[in-house]
């Protein structure tokens, strides 16, 4: 038995020796470059590939079968002088018999110089779509259309669910110096991998194989370019479609047109899953980085095989959005504040599919401004914007366009006219202040019109406070849409100042010049908080409840456009007002004491006219505003009066006839007495000048003032007259015929 043991056991290397000779002579006596063109017959006939080998073929047989080709492309049959691949070198070696039992077991598998070229054509056809597809049969080409009910000759043979799978041990996987480019003609856009560089440790099915890959990516339109390396440990199961890359980190540099010239660095990191059978691809411990930005998250998407959603969250640490936008070529306009948009941060889940993406549970934070709600795009196709968000505080003239030099230069030339006129205003004795002449709004443009006309919004918003042109509006609730060019403010409404402010309108862009409508409503609100002021130091012209309702239409893109432009009506009332350093019972006591051809003994005792109500409507044509009605309500006084707002400049132009009392304290200045022929007459003003000075730019009318001595010279004429004929008829005439002399004197 021991000597049947020692025979089989010589045998069996006798064995193995005969077949290591037989390997040794066929890879040293048979040369498969004698059979190239065998080999090239083969492709054609069983791959359905033109194979082209201008290199050498190396070969092995046993125990490894080992396959070297050089300089070797392959071609469709259907376009066999255009390769769509083609390499340097490609070298493997497989192990002979795990091969018996559906084992693949491969040493370095080496890649050099490959190069892939696909192509879609202007019909939408691919070249790779023809790989290991043959030839059209003319005859099968030529063969009447199968009759219906009939069954075809011959049907592919299905896949036998019971084979054993074949199973992978690579030892690695090596790739130098790739290139794969795709264009589509179709659209006239190209994109390419070049440098690609990729390595592996031992590739079996089930177990980590580490993974570092490396490539230079390129676009054509628009233009872009970027270096990127990628790292990790990639895991599958074929037989579960299950694909896992842990540890996964990608980073690199990027650069191009859209950049405008600058550059991104970026990098992310996570745990990346794709599970075929159940349809569904996750990023987890997502950690995302560009240039500042730094964002951490994740990422799930369901029904790949249909139309896939995507969920998650994100999260954005702070970040100086500025400095970021410009460090990507594409920098905020200047702003009112320059410290605005430096720091922005948000927390929020994402929605979306490949049409839509909402940032749902939205918590935002813009510099001293916090924000909760819900942002999105509902189609990006159509650019639909759609915000629902509440805000603590809000300050929109932060972030409103900075001022051109031109239009700073603008503003300084008519404060020097205000000041100007301010200074020579004095307390009244001056000479009527001129009109202002330089323009108070400027030229610079306001509204993006390229983007409101593809603009598609619906905006509700909602803020504690908002500072919308210097105003604080409290509880400040915003509804606004925008379709298709035409931009609609449903309603601005909230407290201001213990009042209340309302306003709708509309901004047509679809035209060339846009349009504007406004309808604004203003209930109790102090008036001194609307006018323009040099310094918030400087005192307003005037005080008290503003009540104005207006209805407004203009033309054009920027304030100067706008005013020049304003038509309308508005009727407003101020009460329990104050006229401030503008002692207006002065100047009418003046004026009575000019009449009554006496010095006031006295100094004034105030400088402000307090009044009940100031009340009147406007007609606005191009800027100018007519205001037929004026009307005030002065302890003692009652006003009248018509003008002219000049908008355009903030100038006034009124005439002002009043009814005084007179000096109505216990000791009144002598030359300010009214008497009972005064009763009734009209004391001219004259308000000229800047709308900032109020009532000091008014004058006592000189020329209505003489007008007003004459008529009273004439009455006092007429009752002497009257006196006199009293005295002289007695009771000689009757009643009627002395009222007839009388009326003879009143001609």
């Amino acid at each position: 038995m021991k000597a049947f043991g020692k025979i089989l056991g010589l045998g069996l290397l006798g064995l193995l020796l005969i077949v290591v000779a037989l390997g040794f002579a066929l890879t040293h006596l048979f040369d498969p470059n004698d059979y190239k063109d065998e080999i090239r017959q083969l492709a054609r006939d069983k791959a359905h590939v033109e194979l082209t080998l201008n290199g050498d073929i190396g070969w092995s047989l046993f125990p490894w079968l080992g396959l070297e080709l050089h300089e070797a492309s392959i071609a469709t049959l259907n376009n066999p002088k255009v390769p769509f691949a083609d390499l340097q070198m490609l070298g493997l070696s497989v192990r002979v018999l795990p091969l018996l039992r559906r084992e693949v077991q491969m040493s370095d598998v080496r890649v050099e110089g490959l190069n892939l070229t696909l192509t879609r054509d202007a019909d939408g056809h691919g070249n790779w779509e023809d790989i290991g597809k043959p030839l059209p049969d003319p005859a099968v080409a030529g063969a009447p259309a199968t009759v219906p009910g009939e069954a075809p000759a011959a049907t592919a043979p299905k896949a036998d669910s019971s084979e054993r799978s074949v199973k992978l041990d690579i030892d690695s996987l090596t790739v130098n110096n790739a290139r794969i480019l795709y264009t589509d003609e179709k659209n006239g856009q190209s994109y390419g991998a070049e440098s690609i560089q990729l390595s592996t440790g031992p590739v079996h099915e089930g177990v980590n194989i580490p993974l570092k890959a490396s490539a230079f990516l390129s676009a054509s339109q628009p233009n872009i370019k970027a270096r990127t390396e990628l790292t990790g440990e990639l895991r599958f199961d074929r037989k579960l479609k299950r694909y896992n890359l842990e540890d996964m980190r990608l980073s690199g540099e990027t650069s191009g047109e859209p950049l405008a010239g600058k550059s991104l660095t970026f990098s992310a990191q996570g745990q990346v899953l794709l599970d075929l059978a159940a349809n569904v691809a996750s990023w987890s411990g997502l950690k995302v980085s560009a240039n500042q930005l730094r964002a951490l998250g994740e990422l799930n998407v369901r029904d790949l095989d249909k139309a896939p959603q995507v969920s998650g969250g994100l999260s954005i640490a702070q970040l100086d959005l500025r400095t970021f936008l410009d460090g990507i070529g594409h920098p905020l306009p200047a702003t009112a504040d320059p410290a605005a948009f430096k720091q922005l941060e948000l927390v929020t889940r994402l929605q979306g599919n490949q049409n839509s993406l909402a940032l749902e549970d939205l918590a935002l934070k813009l510099d001293d401004s916090s924000f909760s709600g819900r942002v999105a795009i509902d189609d990006f196709a159509k650019q639909a914007l759609r915000v629902r968000l509440k805000g603590d505080k809000f300050d929109a003239d932060r972030y409103l366009p900075a001022k051109s030099e031109q239009a700073k230069g603008s503003a300084a030339a008519r404060q020097a006219e205000v000041k100007q006129q301010e200074s020579v205003a004095g307390a009244g004795t001056t000479p009527l202040p001129s009109a202002p002449t330089q323009e108070a709004w400027s030229s610079d443009k306001l509204l993006p019109v390229d983007r409101l006309r593809a603009l598609d919004l619906q905006a509700d918003l909602s803020f504690g406070a908002l500072v919308l042109d210097k105003l604080p509006i409290n509880d400040a609730q915003l509804t606004a849409t925008g379709q298709g060019g035409l931009i609609t403010l449903q309603t601005l409404r909230g407290g201001l100042y213990n009042g209340t402010f309302e306003a709708k309108g509309s901004v047509d862009v679809r035209p060339a010049v846009p349009q504007i409508g406004v309808n604004t409503r203003i209930n109790r609100v102090p008036v001194e908080h609307f006018i323009k002021r040099e310094s918030p130091d400087q005192a307003p012209p005037v005080k008290g409840l503003l009540t104005l309702n207006s209805d407004l239409t203009a033309t054009g893109n920027s304030q100067k456009a706008l005013v020049d432009t304003l038509n309308g009506t508005a009727s407003f009332t101020i009460n329990d007002g104050v006229l401030v350093n503008a002692n207006l019972e002065q100047q009418l006591c003046q004026a009575i004491a000019t009449l009554n051809r006496k010095q006031l003994s006295g100094e004034p005792r105030g400088k402000d006219t307090p009044f009940q109500e100031l009340r009147g409507s406007l007609v606005i044509r191009n800027g100018v505003a007519s205001n037929p009605d004026l009307k005030a309500r002065i302890p003692g006084l009652t006003v009248n009066g018509h003008g002219d707002l000049d908008l355009r400049v903030l100038g006034m132009d009124y005439n002002i006839g009043v009814i005084v009392d007179g000096d109505q304290r216990a000791m009144p200045d002598p030359a300010c007495q009214v008497n009972e022929r005064y009763v009734g007459v009209e004391v001219p003003l004259r308000c000229r000048g800047p709308l900032e000075l109020g009532a000091k730019a008014c004058r006592l009318d000189q020329d209505g003032l003489g007008k007003v001595a004459a008529k009273l010279a004439g009455n006092r004429l007429k009752d002497k007259i009257d006196q006199k004929l009293d005295e002289k008829l007695g009771d000689k005439v009757s009643p009627e015929l002395k009222d007839a002399l009388k009326g003879l004197f009143k001609r």
